[in-house]
C-alpha cells in the first residue's frame, strides 16, 4: 500500500512538473499580421504564414489609404500627418478573434518615414501583446527596420521584442531561413 501510495505521489509530481513547462517552439500558436497598403508587404505575410503555419491576419484601416493619402512627397497627405504625429492612432477594423492565443505574432507593414506606420501602434495598444514575442518584418523603397525595432522596443517594454528584419523581395525559402532562424 505504501509503494501505491508513493507511486502515484511520484507520479502526480512528474505530472505537475510537465504541466509547468513552457510550450516548446512547434507547439506554440502563430500569429502573422500585416498592413499593406499596395499589396507589398501582403505578398511577404502570406509567404510567411505558409512557411510557419500561422494564421494570417490583415491589420484593416477603417478608412482606407488612397493613392492621394500615400504621396509622401505631399505633406499635407493623410500618411504625412499621422507620422508627423507621434500620437496618431489611425482606426482600425477590430476584428481579430483570440488575440490572447497567440505566443509568437510576426507584425508586418510598409516602412514609413524610417518607422513603422502608427496604424501599427494601433493594432499593438487595441490588442496588447504584453508577455508575448512578437517580430516585425518589413518591407521598404530603401529603408532598412532597425529605427522601427528601436522604436517599438522603447515604446512597449513588456512585450517580448525579437529582432525584426526587412524581407524586401524574399523568397519563400529565403523567409523561412529567416523564421527558422528565430527558434
Amino acid at each position: 500500500m505504501k509503494r501505491m501510495i508513493l507511486s502515484v505521489m511520484m507520479l502526480s509530481a512528474l505530472t505537475l512538473t510537465a504541466c509547468g513547462q513552457t510550450k516548446k517552439h512547434n507547439e506554440m500558436k502563430t500569429l502573422v499580421a500585416y498592413f499593406s497598403a499596395t499589396g507589398t508587404t501582403e505578398a511577404i505575410a502570406e509567404d510567411l504564414a505558409s512557411v510557419t503555419g500561422a494564421t494570417l491576419y490583415e491589420i484593416k484601416p477603417e478608412e482606407k489609404y488612397t493613392a492621394a493619402d500615400l504621396d509622401w512627397h505631399d505633406k499635407q497627405s493623410r500618411t504625412s500627418l499621422e507620422m508627423a504625429d507621434k500620437t496618431s492612432r489611425p482606426a482600425i477594423v477590430k476584428d481579430l478573434k483570440d488575440a490572447d492565443s497567440f505566443d509568437v505574432i510576426y507584425i508586418g507593414f510598409p516602412v514609413w518615414w524610417y518607422t513603422a506606420p502608427t496604424i501599427i501602434n494601433t493594432f499593438i495598444e487595441t490588442y496588447g501583446f504584453e508577455g508575448k514575442t512578437v517580430i516585425f518584418f518589413a518591407t521598404s523603397g530603401g529603408s532598412s527596420i532597425d529605427k522601427a525595432n528601436k522604436d517599438f522596443k522603447a515604446q512597449y517594454p513588456k512585450i517580448n521584442w525579437k529582432e525584426g528584419k526587412t524581407l524586401n523581395g524574399a523568397k519563400k525559402a529565403e523567409i523561412k531561413a529567416w523564421a527558422d532562424g528565430l527558434k
